[in-house]
């Protein structure tokens, strides 16, 4: 009886606190795996509100993009359409050499001027080489002049293993970009050309009478995904640049050189669900908040407010953006006269002992120099001041 009693008690005990016992240890739960591996040649995975890489591979690899090159092409188009030098409106001819140009089509037809917004659709939705050779002829005369202006906007966005040798992607030996380079341009065009991106998420072209599926498979399987690119070349495989938004976050992955169209969509499916459930991007510090108001020599005031210019904000695993901690480190002495935005020290996080980024600390007023005689008395107190710290040294 006693036996009996006992056992109901513990059957009790463990219905009242079930995660007394069963509850895993907190570390358990925020275990991040190893990121996928692809059988692709390369690819990346980059966070669009901070510009992290969450993984890669050889993404600097510099390696033949296919129609990805479209991107540069279609960026460069709606850039001018912004500066107003093009409108939506405007017809463009449509050359023989476009009509000619092999590959995938818009299904143009020479000698007919076609609306400068249905060639963007063109573009980017069907990947019509016809429709990137007549919008590069229209905006710049030429292809050869228009490649020009691709590699100059790549150079200044920062795309170091890009050179363009045609605004279509069609195999050249001077045509080569990097995963890494298209996720920046990929960034670019969500964020600077954005009252046109939603164009990336149209799932079919129609244009003289013919239906074109958009080729990104992604479209199809989750309404989180809105763009961007496909490509494909017997030299390239199979490429893929993708973005897609959850719970207001986005992420944007490339792929290059997968083995076929379901692989390159399977692949970046992969790296899309890996960085959106094991890392999130969180706001540390704000822009303009003072983090401290270090002490300042020979000035009208004896102390200003420091802080960041720039929001920081960083991409992490989830199991360390608890335990994080920030360190400033300043300049000293800090000397008048000091102007508002110079750098005044450093501020480090860390994770535990690891460092995750620095960025410059600011002044975040001037300081002007104060007068004759308060920068005298400074001068005294500074030089008393490293009397007694040599003496205690």
């Amino acid at each position: 009886m006693n036996h009996l009693l006992l056992r109901t008690l513990v059957v009790l005990i463990l219905l009242a606190c079930p995660y007394a016992v069963f509850a895993q240890p907190a570390d358990m739960a925020t275990l991040v795996p190893r990121p996928p591996s692809l059988n692709a040649k390369a690819w990346v995975l980059m966070d669009d509100e901070t510009g992290a890489v969450i993984t890669e591979h050889a993404s600097d690899q510099r390696l033949p993009p296919a129609s990805l090159t479209k991107l540069m092409t279609a960026y460069l188009a709606t850039r001018e359409m912004q500066a107003g030098r093009l409108k939506p409106d405007d017809l463009v001819p449509v050359s023989e050499n476009a009509w000619r140009t092999g590959g995938s089509r818009m299904f143009l037809k020479p000698g007919s001027p076609v609306a400068m917004r249905d060639l963007l659709r063109g573009i980017i939705i069907d990947s019509g080489n016809d429709a990137s050779v007549a919008v590069a002829e229209h905006i710049a005369g030429s292809t050869d002049s228009f490649v020009p202006m691709m590699n100059a906007a790549a150079e200044k966005l920062g795309m170091h293993n890009t050179h363009f040798a045609n605004p279509t992607g069609l195999p050249m030996p001077d045509h080569y970009s990097s995963a890494h380079d298209m996720a920046v341009l990929a960034r670019a065009i969500i964020n600077d050309e954005s009252s046109y991106y939603e164009l990336y998420a149209h799932k079919y072209l129609t244009w003289n009478g013919i239906r074109q599926p958009n080729r990104n498979l992604l479209l199809w399987r989750d309404r989180a995904y809105d763009g961007l690119k496909t490509g494909h070349t017997e030299a390239a495989g199979y490429c893929m640049v993708a973005s897609a938004v959850r719970d207001g976050r986005r992420l944007i992955s490339v792929v290059f050189g997968a083995t076929s169209e379901r692989a390159r969509a399977e692949d970046s499916a992969k790296l899309m669900g890996y960085g959106f459930r094991f890392f999130a991007t969180q706001h540390y510090v704000t822009a303009g908040k003072a983090l401290a108001t270090p002490r300042v020599w020979l000035g009208r005031q004896d102390t200003v407010a420091v802080g960041l210019a720039q929001d920081m904000s960083l991409t992490l695993p989830i199991n360390q953006q608890r335990h994080t901690r920030n360190q400033i480190t300043l300049n000293e002495p800090l000397q008048a006269p000091l102007a508002a935005g110079s750098q005044v020290g450093t501020l480090a996080l860390y994770a535990g002992d690891q460092l995750l980024a620095t960025r410059p600390l600011v002044a975040l007023q001037a300081v002007p120099a104060g007068n004759w005689f308060s920068r005298c008395w400074d001068r005294l107190r500074m030089w008393v001041d490293t009397l007694m710290q040599d003496s205690l040294a």
